[in-house]
Parts: C-alpha cells; sequence; structure tokens
C-alpha cells in the first residue's frame, strides 16, 4: 500500500507542508529526480521531507526523497507508514561519516547541532557537522554528479558587527572570537559556506548558500530555544516570564516560508552566493514576540511577566560609538529570485501552538 501524507502526518502538520508542496516554484526542476536531505529528521528537514512527498502525492512527481538521518527510532516515530513508500528512503548514519546513500540530482544539507545546550556540552559535535559533514556532503554531490548542492548556513556567520545600520546584508563580515568554543556553531558555518564556494571553484560544483534567521514554528515542547519556550507557555497556559528586558532584536522566519526560500535558492540562486532569509514583518525583539505569544490567544489570559521590575519599562536603546548591529537581516537578494513569505508572528505562533496542541492530544 503507497501511504499518502495525509493519512500519515497530523492535519495540522500537513496543512502546513501542503502550503510549501503549493509554493509558486518550478517544480518541474525536481520531477522525476531524487533529492538527499540531510537532518532529514530535523526541524526544518521533515518539512522538506513532508513537502516533495505531498508533490508525488497530488501531481505524481515522482520524486525520490532521500532522508539521511541519525536516529532511526525517531526517523520512524516522525514519518511513522511513510518509510514504506517506494519514493523515500531513510539513510541512517551520522554526517560526519562518508555518505552512504544512492546517487541524488538535489541535495540539501541541513543537519546541524543549533541548540545552546549542545554548544555547551558537545561544541566538538556541533563544529564536525559543519566541517566533517559538509565535507561529506560536498563529496557525495560531486560524486553524484548532483545538479546543485545547498548548504544552509546561519545568520550567526556574520558575528558582531558595530554600526547605524538597522539590517545586515550578505556582505556584511562581523567579530567572531574563533578560539572560543562557544562560537563552534557559528565558525563551523563560515567554514562550511568556504568549503562549498572552494567546491564550486576546483570542482565546478553547483552550489547554493543559504543563511536563514531565527527559524520559529512547533520545535517541540521541551526545546530550549528561547522563543520555543514561549510557544510552549501558550500551550501549557502558563504566563510568560522574561529574565531580562528582552530588548535583543531579531529576524525571525516561520517554518514553511524558510523552507520554501531554501527551495528557491535551490533551484533559482546563484552559484556560491549566498541568500539571506527574513521576513521584515517579523523582526522584532524578544519581548515582543513574547508578547506577540500572549496576543495571539487573548481568550486564555496569558501574561508577560518580568522576574525582575526594573525590567517592566520599554528599553530604549542607548547611541554609542560602538553600538551593535540587531540580528536583522536584510532579504533583498532572496525576493529579487521571487520569493514571498506568507505568515505573519501572530499566525506563525498560532499554527505552532496548534500543531503541538495536536501532538498532545494524540
Amino acid at each position: 500500500m503507497d501511504y499518502k501524507v495525509k493519512d500519515c502526518v497530523q492535519s495540522t502538520i500537513c496543512q502546513d507542508a501542503l502550503e510549501i508542496a503549493e509554493a509558486p516554484l518550478d517544480w518541474n526542476q525536481f520531477s522525476g529526480k531524487s533529492v538527499l536531505i540531510t537532518g532529514g529528521g530535523g526541524f526544518i528537514g521533515a518539512y522538506l521531507v513532508w513537502a516533495l512527498l505531498l508533490r508525488n502525492d497530488i501531481y505524481q512527481s515522482e520524486i525520490k526523497v532521500i532522508a539521511l538521518v541519525r536516529n532511526r527510532e525517531k526517523a520512524e516515530k516522525k514519518f511513522g507508514k511513510l518509510i514504506e513508500r517506494e519514493d523515500f528512503t531513510l539513510c541512517v548514519q551520522d554526517v560526519n561519516e562518508p555518505i552512504q546513500a544512492d546517487r541524488a540530482d538535489f541535495v540539501i544539507h541541513a543537519a546541524s547541532q543549533a541548540s545552546n545546550i549542545q554548544f555547551e556540552t558537545d561544541p566538538v559535535g556541533t563544529i564536525n557537522a559543519n566541517l566533517l559533514g559538509s565535507a561529506n556532503v560536498l563529496d557525495y554531490a560531486l560524486k553524484s554528479k548532483a545538479e546543485a548542492v545547498l548548504v544552509v548556513s546561519s545568520l550567526k556567520v556574520y558575528g558582531i558587527l558595530y554600526g547605524e545600520q538597522e539590517s545586515i546584508r550578505e556582505d556584511d563580515c562581523g567579530y567572531l572570537d574563533f578560539t572560543s568554543y562557544k562560537n563552534c556553531y557559528a565558525m563551523g558555518k563560515r567554514a562550511a559556506e568556504t568549503l562549498a564556494a572552494s567546491y564550486s571553484r576546483e570542482y565546478g560544483l553547483n552550489v547554493r548558500i543559504a543563511r536563514p534567521a531565527y527559524i520559529y514554528g512547533a520545535a517541540g515542547m521541551d526545546d530550549d530555544r528561547v522563543w520555543a519556550q514561549f510557544i510552549a507557555n501558550v500551550v501549557r497556559g502558563e504566563d510568560i516570564l522574561l529574565k531580562s528586558n528582552g530588548a535583543a532584536k531579531r529576524s525571525f522566519c516561520y517554518v514553511t516560508d524558510t523552507a520554501t526560500a531554501l527551495l528557491t535558492i535551490l533551484l533559482n540562486g546563484e552559484n556560491a552566493l549566498p541568500y539571506n532569509i527574513a521576513y521584515e514583518k517579523s523582526d522584532v525583539t524578544i519581548r515582543d514576540f513574547a508578547g506577540a505569544a500572549c496576543e495571539a490567544f487573548p481568550e486564555r489570559n496569558i501574561r508577560l511577566r518580568f522576574q525582575n521590575p526594573e525590567d517592566e519599562r520599554e528599553p530604549v536603546e542607548k547611541q554609542t560609538p560602538l553600538r551593535q548591529v540587531p540580528e536583522i537581516l536584510c532579504s533583498e537578494r532572496l525576493k529579487a529570485l521571487g520569493w514571498q513569505p506568507n505568515v505573519d508572528l501572530i499566525s506563525g505562533i498560532q499554527r505552532a501552538v496548534a500543531i503541538l496542541e495536536e501532538q498532545i492530544k494524540d
């Protein structure tokens, strides 16, 4: 039996995946082709898997999807009966080992440790996924004679910038202390981009580079990232407690918009040219994200509270010669490829809460 995505995935996730599958892309480029996704069981990787399989369900696109995962048990729990489909293959291995999967026409390298806890407890594993892992993926793409390989980088490659500018463009570059283990993720992503560009120059490999902002959605109730904790608070019906004034401003982008951006870059991006992924309507401070989580469900009477009373006052940015540029990404280069985001912050939070609540009921 050929199991359908709509029969194997909870309805709220399926709605999100369908939005990706129906995005205005040149899907014909994928028809009859194979796509390998490293980190296929992860937050963004799983959405890409579901969306590509949905294309097969709806349009008979005959896309062969290969998901590289580290943990078979977790992948089987996430994908269920879908792993029995002929158009879907699990490749269970560590990306730090040579890739053993069948060849692919397109490669998306999304395997990475992105948690602050992992940066603290496993900095070597974090940087290796971007050093050894990227080298293995690029070698595999070269051996496969892939049409294109997408390296999913991060806004963290920019480091710390100072100045009066309000956003960060792709040609900006700030300071990173490369001797600190705390920068294992950021430096690993920088090295992965350089490695990709080197493979392009030396071997003619067609590489794409994406720099997503903070990707949010239904990551999980126990996710340690601050935005994920806010969403979990809403699901539990708890007030949101900030332990600071929440003045840090960041670019956020809902998972479905990020997925369509990645596919846009893979299909339409220029070789070895990085693209920021962000939605200007979701450029907010941490306290504004928390406030949006409360606002998204007014009937629940969830309040934003502060651990320190002095933090309740709206923060005022101090103008100093060493003003730090906020983590706000300019995505004009990406929009020039035709990408348009659809999910604003309130809607994204509402979707994430609906997904998590459906999971709890199940």
